[in-house]
């Protein structure tokens, strides 16, 4: 069964950093994640998730027209965790089929 874990807090709190510490830590134990970040987030640079202490990973985009499930079906590994930065950007209909 999957746990959803919504972890939010005040601009400048770190929130970047952990989810870029999350992703370490899954990789290290050879686990496999999906870290996503807004389209609409141009500041920095696109397809990043930075963090303001200067560390930043990959991270794939979403809009309004992402459906996560079917990127999730149609992966040909399995995938322990999806990362999603920026959340409040997130809508509904990305979720059901």
């Amino acid at each position: 069964m999957a746990k959803l874990y919504f972890y939010y807090s005040t601009m400048n709190a770190g929130k970047s950093t952990t989810l870029i510490q999350s992703a370490y830590n899954y990789h290290e134990r050879n686990m496999q994640t999906l870290v996503f970040t807004a389209a609409l987030d141009d500041r920095y640079q696109k397809g990043k998730v930075v963090s303001r202490v200067g560390i930043e990973i990959p991270a794939l985009l979403f809009d309004e027209k992402t459906d996560f499930l079917s990127l999730l079906k149609g992966s040909k590994e399995k995938i322990d965790c999806v990362l999603i930065d920026e959340a409040q950007f997130l809508e509904k209909n990305m979720f059901t089929n």
